[in-house]
């Protein structure tokens, strides 16, 4: 039975999905969201938010142990697991029902369920069939585990918010940005953290000098950082513990085995490639400048999509889709200049182009860096330092890379974000007053170039 025609039928309620079904309803289109689980996505219920909240947590250790040097001898009271889970899930509640609140405020419809694609204007939620001029999907992506012999005894960053007890003892297996915010998040908590790495370096494509600064910080907050270190298998002994063999015949004993390998677009059982969706290597959905698919009236945006795997860029995917269907189709979406964070301890921000990216596209590349301890670490005690680095285009002084690794390093370079977004050069960040005392005056005192 048909149940409703529709302008844009929504499968999916992440970051994306919410964002054009409101929107499209606001310029007056019949919309509904199709969705199986909590609203809010991966972002809201095991991604982002989470993260940046115990992230949070973790931070409090060592600024009990850092408030002696500014006059304050407490100790540090004992960690609880339990209160943290319970005041997250609290939270992600609350969020998850403003997303719904959102939904109905716009006039959005919400089918909960597991959608399935059965032509390209169909749609079939808990066998109710929805017809719509256009669908769009927006169903995300998922953890991947690799496929190694006692596997099933690890998990991924989705079960790491809410493990039934706190883990002593934890392996990271993976060098992403997920694997090192896990790794500092649960060393900060107490955890003993060994990560496992099968390459020669953390975070692959960014920039090499961000990536040794990180591994070294990390190294010094107690993390164990394996590089090279290939997992050969895990196995549960009788007692409960987690044996982690390597390919080196070392075994490590972990309460929790974390697999952070990457993650693959949410497309399986969708029926897609049955209407003629053309997918990708990895299963996601191939789009155009306008993210349409193959077939014209079905359109993806966000993780699904395999492209920038960021809130932020599936937010600004899904208003262009929406300005495409309802509006006036001028807007378009730029990659260039996307600025992110990792929130390890300390955090990364990063905005452009590597050193190694702007020396192949780029005739001439100056590079600046500076490394030092921040003000706050000269009475805290801590061993943590801060690194920032500009790359600069020769020929015409535009600034194309800024990078940091530091306390607030997300704050400081969504600022500096915008202003390469705008095309300043060398000579305008030279020309800036900077605020003083903050580490952020770094960017627009750095004079000298590296002689490289």
């Amino acid at each position: 039975m048909l149940q409703q025609e529709l302008d844009l039928l929504v499968i999916g309620a992440g970051s994306g999905g919410v964002r054009a079904a409101r929107m499209a309803a606001q310029r007056g289109a019949k919309v509904a969201v199709a969705e199986m689980a909590a609203l809010g996505g991966t972002c809201v219920n095991v991604g982002c938010i989470p993260k940046k909240l115990y992230s949070y947590a973790a931070h409090y250790a060592e600024a009990f142990d850092e408030a002696h040097g500014y006059g304050w001898p407490v100790q540090a009271p004992a960690f609880d697991w339990d209160m943290l889970k319970a005041n997250r899930a609290a939270e992600i509640g609350r969020l998850n029902t403003v997303y719904g609140v959102v939904l109905e405020g716009a006039g959005v419809t919400l089918v909960k369920g597991r959608a399935r694609i059965v032509s390209p204007h169909e749609v079939e939620v808990n066998g109710e069939r929805y017809r719509a001029r256009h669908i769009l999907v927006a169903t995300g992506g998922h953890p991947l585990i690799p496929q190694v012999p006692g596997g099933e005894h690890a998990v991924s960053s989705n079960e790491m918010f809410d493990l039934p007890r706190f883990p002593r003892r934890l392996v990271v297996i993976g060098a992403g940005y997920i694997a090192c915010e896990m790794a500092s998040i649960f060393r900060g908590l107490g955890a003993q953290v060994t990560q496992l790495v099968r390459g020669s370096r953390l975070l692959q494509g960014f920039d090499d000098d961000i990536a040794a600064f990180l591994a070294a910080e990390m190294t010094k907050k107690g993390v164990d950082i394996r590089l090279a270190t290939h997992l050969q298998h895990a196995e549960r002994r009788a007692d409960g513990v987690l044996l982690v063999a390597t390919h080196e015949g070392e075994v490590i004993e972990a309460d929790t085995v974390l697999c952070a390998t990457g993650r693959g677009p949410n497309t399986r059982g969708l029926g897609l490639e049955e209407v003629g969706v053309t997918l990708g290597s990895r299963g996601e959905v191939v789009v155009d400048a306008q993210y349409r698919s193959s077939v014209p009236s079905i359109l993806a945006v966000g993780d699904v999509t395999d492209r920038v795997q960021l809130t932020p860029v599936a937010l600004a995917e899904a208003m262009v889709v929406v300005d495409q269907l309802f509006g006036s189709g001028q807007r378009s979406m730029s990659y260039e200049f996307i600025p992110t964070a990792v929130f390890t301890h300390p955090g990364i921000g990063t905005v452009g182009l590597t050193e190694a990216q702007a020396r192949k596209q780029l005739a001439k590349v100056r590079t600046y860096q500076s490394e030092f301890k921040s003000l706050k670490h000269t009475l805290s005690g801590s061993a943590e330092r801060t690194l920032m680095k500009l790359v600069v285009d020769d020929a015409s002084d535009r600034v194309v890379g800024l990078h940091m690794v530091g306390a607030e390093a997300g704050e400081i370079v969504q600022g500096f974000a915008v202003a390469m977004k705008a095309g300043a050069t060398k000579a305008h960040f030279d020309a800036t007053i900077g605020i003083h005392p903050t580490a952020a005056e770094e960017f627009v005192t750095m004079r000298e170039p590296l002689g490289r």
